[in-house]
């Protein structure tokens, strides 16, 4: 009879709320990038929205948005001076470093976004940068990471850009993204995250294709699959530059 009873309570009990759903339509100002013999850099804009199945909740919303270039091992030296010369005293491996990663977001990052979260997702810089096996070679491996972001950021390889997502009525949301001009080829993976109360509700990737065209592509093949013809080549241009400069100072000489 108990069990009579609490079956249909179950049954005649009002349902629960649904969890709300949240999801991201992305769009990209370019899907492809054409490094030329030109290219001096390019800016990407990204943009899209919030696509819910239940009205805005009370909680706040904050986006995050990455891009990550091809990642490589990295080697760091670290430089002392032994005997009035200088030399790599100290060597650390890193197994995987993005080429390029920017992390921009609608608020300070130590702010909107949990640690735990940040273990999950790998959303901030130092995160991206695996470090694997780099405490067997130093005591200090966090100083080796701290000196490629440092050097990287310095030439806009890695870009901390907080607070440059904007996000109106908490639907719609954009930034913009520069890269820089000595972009590494290869794939590049575009990612963004909702966030509430640190937590991550949803997310989407996407890939941003990075190659080299015309000139610069044919000199860089030639240069990987034939490099004996390409020093033969570069020094055919030298010798021509040479000649022309020598040839046209001849003739402002005599002029």
């Amino acid at each position: 009879m108990r069990r009579l009873i609490a079956l249909l309570m179950f049954l005649v009990a009002p349902a629960a709320p649904a969890a709300a759903q949240e999801e991201i339509v992305l769009g990209l100002s370019q899907d492809r990038v054409r490094i030329t013999t030109n290219f001096d850099g390019s800016d990407l804009l990204i943009f899209g929205a919030v696509k819910r199945e239940s009205p805005i909740t009370d909680t706040p919303l904050d986006v995050i948005v990455t891009v990550a270039g091809p990642a490589t091992p990295v080697m760091i030296h670290h430089k002392a001076r032994r005997l009035g010369i200088w030399v790599n005293a100290e060597t650390v491996r890193l197994p995987e470093a993005p080429s390029f990663y920017a992390v921009a977001s609608t608020g300070a990052l130590h702010e909107i976004l949990r640690q735990t979260a940040d273990l999950r997702h790998s959303i901030t810089v130092p995160r991206a940068i695996r470090r694997v096996g780099a405490a067997s070679m130093t005591d200090h491996p966090q100083d080796y990471i701290d000196a490629l972001i440092r050097i990287r950021s310095a030439r806009g390889h890695y870009q901390n850009l907080e607070r440059t997502v904007q996000l109106d009525q908490q639907t719609l949301f954009r930034t913009r993204i520069t890269l820089p001009s000595d972009l590494t080829e290869g794939s590049y993976d575009a990612r963004v995250f909702l966030l509430r109360e640190g937590r991550v509700v949803s997310r989407f990737d996407t890939a941003l294709d990075v190659r080299k065209v015309g000139l610069e592509r044919w000199l860089y093949t030639l240069a990987h699959q034939q490099p004996l013809l390409y020093g033969f080549l570069a020094l055919a241009i030298a010798i021509a530059a040479g000649w022309l400069a020598s040839a046209a100072f001849r003739v402002i000489r005599s002029g």
